[in-house]
């Protein structure tokens, strides 16, 4: 069988052209849809809500961090996708028992495009992924000057206030839209009254907390100088074809 290397540099044995694919991640689900793979995908999350008539029909194997190991050793899958973030180390070693297992890890806007010529070559359909990383360079060129060049806050969740840092997918994509972040922590560091962050835009996002404009006061209060405003979370964190689609 051809050898691939993921993306945490596991080198893993995958048959040619799977027909039995099983996602764990609901933006990787959404790009393999539009990859063609219709009915090579047998198994998805209970968080993969895109296509609408996959979610509808195909069968769902839990959650990301609580995949049901019965339900995927009985779909006998010949591939499975995961993600570092999206999902927890030991499943995925217990997954790894009943099938290859690549392993995402977007962190930036690099990292996506190399996830998508990944999966695309694995997937036979390599002249595909150049095709999708163009069709993003042109959604990242036109709205490249969205920002404004604004010191942005974005906020992903409340009590605790949970703020966006370095080394992450959505500050990859602020800076490739505009924006200058205000966190200069990694990953996502919890907001800190002794921390001066001065931001002009306070961005609520969508998900994975639901923020509404009901929340704007509060964070108005906390940021008087500041403009306050939802932000779609599915736009700055499901790398794929959310955008381009």
């Amino acid at each position: 069988m051809p050898e691939f290397t993921d993306q945490l540099g596991s080198v893993i044995s995958i048959p040619r052209n799977p027909e039995r694919i099983i996602s764990l991640v609901p933006s990787i689900t959404e790009f393999l849809y539009a990859l063609g793979m219709g009915e090579r995908v047998v198994g998805i999350t209970k968080f993969c809500i895109y296509p609408e008539i996959w979610f509808q029909t195909k069968t769902r194997i839990g959650g990301t961090k609580t995949p049901d190991f019965d339900k995927i050793k009985a779909l006998s899958p010949d591939l499975i996708i995961g993600n570092k973030e999206e999902n927890q180390e030991e499943d995925i070693t217990r997954l790894r028992e009943l099938a290859p297992v690549y392993m995402s890890d977007v962190n930036s806007i690099e990292d996506m495009y190399e996830m998508i010529l990944d999966l695309a070559t694995i997937l036979g359909e390599a002249v595909e992924g150049p095709r999708w990383v163009e069709q993003w360079k042109t959604y990242l060129n036109r709205n490249s000057h969205k920002g404004q060049g604004k010191k942005a806050l974005y906020v992903i969740w409340k009590d605790p206030i949970m703020l966006v840092g370095k080394n992450t997918y959505i500050d990859s994509y602020l800076t490739a839209i505009g924006y200058e972040n205000c966190v200069k922590e990694a990953r996502y560091p919890l907001w800190s009254e002794n921390v001066a962050y001065n931001p002009e835009v306070v961005l609520l996002s969508t998900e994975p907390y639901p923020f509404k404009e009901t929340d704007f006061e509060y964070f108005k209060t906390l940021f008087p100088n500041a403009e306050v405003a939802l932000i779609s979370g599915e736009e700055c964190s499901w790398y794929g074809v959310r955008n381009v689609i």
